[in-house]
């Protein structure tokens, strides 16, 4: 029999969960969202635990085994206390998320449920490693580029958590002019930096339509992107010798040659030979990794 793990999502525009089997496959009408925002607050994040928890459970098969839940965060994250400080959501700040997990979940099912908590880059390392674009690397990267940039790693068949939970927070690494890299290279600043040139859109969305109908401001907006995410990578393939960085999130698909052109940047600014063979590609697993990665917290 299929064991499952509720698998919960936090991030800075939505938090999702759903129910994943141990063979990585999701139960799609177990998944539903809430919206999440710079607005979020301790008593707006309960209620959306609360709300795609009873969801998620809802769908559990009847006489399935829950073994737990694997919950992962936009950080940073506090593992000892398993609580968040999110970049992203300023007022939620110190907020209890996996003890608002297992609150909400237990009340559900009318028992105690079990809690793993880490970081949303490292659950994503995970799940590209079990299922994903890194399931023969040796020494894998996975980041997301969207609203903010993060990412984890997994060596050897191991996910590093590093001494917090927040290895692989990739995002708050300083590049150009002592800003992030996610101030430079999420959908968001590609977006204000486009406007700043005297773009006249206003999303990522809207970046790539115009770069692809050939606006020059869009187009140099996302590889302005591309560039610095790919030196980032350099640097990281430099200090942990990478094989793979498996890349996903909504923004790195604003255009069809952004994995290239973050392969291209790696590859000019890599300093050594076996940083520059470091392979750049699309996760395999697309917007399910994130939940997928929550899950094998538990199950892996």
């Amino acid at each position: 029999m299929t064991r499952y793990a509720l698998a919960v999502d936090v991030g800075g525009t939505k938090l999702e969960a759903a129910l994943v089997g141990d063979d990585g496959a999701l139960i799609a009408s177990s998944r539903s969202r809430q919206a999440t925002g710079r607005t979020a607050t301790p008593s707006t994040l309960d209620a959306a635990v609360e709300a795609v928890i009873a969801h998620a459970l809802a769908g559990l098969p009847e006489g399935a085994e829950l073994v737990g839940a694997g919950v992962g965060s936009a950080g940073p994250i506090d593992l000892s206390t398993g609580s968040i400080v999110p970049v992203n959501m300023p007022d939620a700040r110190g907020y209890g998320l996996a003890a608002a997990v297992t609150k909400a979940a237990s009340a559900v099912l009318g028992r105690d449920v079990h809690t793993v908590f880490g970081h949303d880059g490292g659950a994503l390392a995970l799940a590209e490693a079990w299922l994903g674009a890194a399931r023969e690397a040796r020494s894998s990267l996975s980041i997301v580029v969207s609203t903010g940039v993060g990412g984890g790693f997994v060596i050897g068949g191991q996910y590093i958590r590093g001494a917090s939970g927040n290895a692989g927070h990739l995002g708050q690494v300083r590049r150009e002019g002592g800003l992030t890299l996610e101030e430079i290279a999420s959908g968001p600043a590609s977006a204000a930096w486009a406007q700043a040139q005297g773009w006249t859109g206003a999303t990522g969305e809207d970046l790539a339509r115009d770069a692809a109908s050939g606006d020059p401001i869009a187009r140099a907006a996302i590889e302005r992107s591309a560039k610095a995410v790919g030196e980032a990578l350099a640097d990281a393939a430099t200090l942990v010798d990478l094989d793979m960085v498996a890349i996903g999130g909504g923004f790195s698909r604003v255009s069809d040659d952004y994995i290239d052109l973050v392969q291209q940047a790696l590859s000019a600014s890599a300093a050594h030979d076996y940083s520059r063979r470091t392979r750049v590609v699309r996760s395999g697993l697309g917007d399910e990794g994130p939940l997928i990665g929550a899950a094998a917290l538990v199950l892996r």
